[in-house]
Formats: structure tokens, sequence, C-alpha cells
């Protein structure tokens, strides 16, 4: 049996939260691979609205298990809040999420850690969500980290031995914080914690994969913000690529079968970071009005742009991307002319392929299509949609050598539109 894996191809934020719900029926396991509460994957259906930041979005379809893997660092106080709040909604989480003994924790110092260093670097800094995330990664490379089963073994030792590391360099960066309240919370959410059924993940995923049992494997953030193969130093601290579902949960690269890729029908950023494609102008305001490009966690403002397909060239290739999923359709509904970067110029010469570095220089080469200018959000198949919008799509897949399998109308579970359905 094969595992599918499901990432996003741009910079974050592409829709995977809905996907991955829409595609769990096929499957009978969700495990997420990397990631931590900075990525919050947005579910709309049946009149709700949820953000996921920790568990994976498979959570919503109750004969399902979801499993929260080796490579997700995970806050105790935020996980809390997020599992307490989908409860009291009426979605039992403790039978239906196993979580890794092997996913690292993000301690209350990480968080003032993040903020520290993020002041320490003025007008260089990266733009981090101030979650931990970087030194919580940074721990774990380094061997310092705690892990979730170290709550069950000589805990209390091995936490106050990283606070004081960690209070000894916020000591020397002469940054002032007060952990208090921060550490009554993670403390309680640590109990709370001891309530799931830990596991050995790489473990029972291998079991559940010679039992026959179908998984899909979702990703954070996006390949753009991979610590290797993104816009480094403006990228996340874990693998958002498809290898990371091998290291993230203990899979063999021979156990990967299809890759869902993600994009936009456009492109968006946040924080910090080189974006070619990115308008300033009353187009990139109408996008992110339209789109409402607001962080699902942080509330950030999203850069908005065209799209960018040497990016997504680019993503395509590391990932082994064998089925594409365009979401968010519907924003571009009423443009009379969209546009799409089909290569970069650079030092006077033109590329299409996505360089080593990116800097205020890069120009992006656009091609013109022209708007369908339709309301595509009550359409229920592809033999509604407008010429144009036909249109947009083949010019897509011949410029990305990939099918694009589902078409994204809207936010809602129900506004999502397969593709090449076989009979």
């Amino acid at each position: 049996m094969k595992v599918d894996v499901l990432l996003g191809l741009q910079w974050g934020d592409e829709g995977k939260g809905k996907v991955v719900d829409v595609l769990t029926p096929r499957y009978d396991v969700v495990a997420r691979f990397q990631g931590g509460p900075n990525a919050g994957h947005t579910l709309e259906f049946e009149g709700q609205k949820y953000v996921l930041r920790s568990i994976p979005s498979g959570i919503f379809q109750g004969d399902k298990l979801n499993i929260i893997g080796n490579g997700v660092v995970l806050d105790p106080a935020l996980f809390k809040a997020e599992a307490e709040a989908l409860e009291a909604s009426g979605h039992p989480l403790k039978e239906r999420l196993h979580i890794s003994k092997k996913a690292h924790l993000i301690l209350p110092t990480h968080r003032v850690l993040d903020a520290a260093y993020e002041a320490a670097k003025g007008d260089a800094k990266v733009g981090t969500t101030g979650k931990g995330i970087g030194p919580t990664y940074t721990d774990k490379i380094s061997r310092n980290g705690l892990r979730v089963g170290d709550i069950l073994h000589n805990f209390e030792e091995k936490y106050a031995a990283a606070k004081a590391r960690h209070e000894q360099i916020l000591k020397g960066l002469n940054y002032e914080y007060n952990l208090d309240e921060l550490e009554r919370e993670w403390m309680a959410a640590i109990a709370y914690l001891k309530e799931f059924t830990l596991i050995d993940s790489e473990k029972e995923i291998n079991n559940l994969l010679y039992d026959d049992q179908t998984i899909l494997c979702e990703g954070a953030q996006g390949t753009m913000l991979d610590i290797d193969f993104g816009s480094y130093p403006f990228v996340t601290s874990s693998n958002t690529v498809c290898a990371g579902a091998c290291t993230g949960l203990g899979i063999a690269p021979n156990r990967i079968g299809d890759v869902y890729g993600i994009f936009k029908a456009y492109c968006t950023r946040v924080g910090s970071g080189p974006f070619p494609t990115e308008l300033f102008d009353e187009t990139g305001d109408k996008i992110c009005e339209l789109g409402h490009e607001f962080g699902s966690v942080t509330g950030r403002k999203r850069r908005c742009g065209w799209i960018d397909l040497v990016a997504l060239k680019y993503a395509i290739m590391i990932n082994g991307v064998t089925k594409l999923i365009m979401m968010k359709s519907d924003v571009l509904d009423t443009f009379d002319t969209i546009k799409a970067c089909v290569a970069y110029k650079m030092n006077g010469e033109e590329i299409d392929f996505f360089p080593y570095e990116i800097d205020d220089n890069v120009e992006p080469v656009y091609v013109e299509l022209p708007g369908w200018q339709t309301d595509m959000t009550a359409m229920q198949s592809e033999d509604e949609f407008p010429e144009e919008f036909n249109a947009y799509l083949s010019f897509l897949e011949e410029q990305l050598g990939v099918e694009i399998n589902i078409v994204s109308v809207g936010p809602d579970r129900e506004q999502t539109i397969e593709r090449y359905t076989e009979e």
C-alpha cells in the first residue's frame, strides 16, 4: 500500500485544510508530517468555519484516524485550546487523534526566544509568527529539544534544564520578559496532553500500511518556505516538501504514491521575503479584498500578486507532483485580464528557472489572458465553466506539465469541482 501526500506549492495559505477535508473520505488515516501552530488550515462546511493549527484536517470525518507525526512541533497550550474548542463544537478528539512521542515540544521560553531573536534582527527580521517554531527546531537539530514522550519520563528535570539554558540565552540578549502566565497555561496543557494516545508513530503508520490502510499525509506552509529549497532565509524551519513526509512520519520513499500539489489561481505571501509578482496597486488590493487574504492564525494581511509559473514549476519538480489542485479560482471572477508570470528578467537576461537568490531587481515577464467575468461560486461541474476559464486551465496545464484535477470555486466543502474523474 502507498501513501499519498498533499502539500502547498507556493508560499503557504494555498487552502490545504479544505482539500484534506474533501479528500479524507477516500482514506482511512490522515497524518500531519511537519510544521507547528504557525500554520492555520481553514475549513468551512455546514455554515461553520474552523481553523486548525496543529490537528490534522481529517478530524471532522468521524471514522478516520488522525496522527500528529514526529516532524511536527507541538505547543501544548495552543493544542489544548484548539482541541477543547473542537470538542465543545461536537467533535470528540481523544478517540480520533494519536500523537507521536517523537514530536518536539514548543516550550514557553521558545516563544520568548522567537520574539527576542526577531527584535534583535531589526529591519532584517524574517517575519515569523512568534509561535516559537524556529527556536524549537533549532533545539531539535542541536539535540537539546524536549519531545512529547519526555512528559512520561523525568519531565520536571528535563524541563528545568531546558528552561535554564534558554534563560541564559535571553540574558545575553538583554530581552525583558515574564514567563508566569505562559508557564501556568503550558503546565496545565501538559496534563491535558497525557489524556491522548501517545504513540511510536513510525511503527503505527507502517503497521497500518501493512494492513492495507490508506493514508493521506498532510503538509503545512508551502514549498517556497522549505528550509532547504525555499526563498532562504525567509523560510520556515522544516522541510515542507514531499520528502518531509518520509522524515516526518517514518515512511520509506518507495511508499509514496500520488503527490497532490495545491496552488492558488494567483499568489500570496505573508511576512518578509522576495515575491516577484507582488502587486502594489489597486489590483493587488482587490485580490486581497476578494480573497479575504488575512492570516488565519496571525490575522496579518497577505501580500498579493499574479500567479508565478516559474516558482510553481520549480515546486512541482521538487515534489514530484502527480496531480494539481487550484484554489480560489472565484477570486478572479470579475477581472477583465488575468496575468501569469512565465519568466524572470534578471540583469537584462530572461530566465525561466527559479534562481539561487531573488532580489528587488527581478522583473516578472507576464503573459496576459482574457478574464472570464462570470460568477463561478454556484457551479457544480466543469461543464459549467466559461470558455475563458477553460482556456486559463489549459494554459496552466500546458505550462506546468501536470493535470489540474480539482478546482475550488469557493471556501465551502461543497464548492469543489473534480476533473478527469474515472468512470
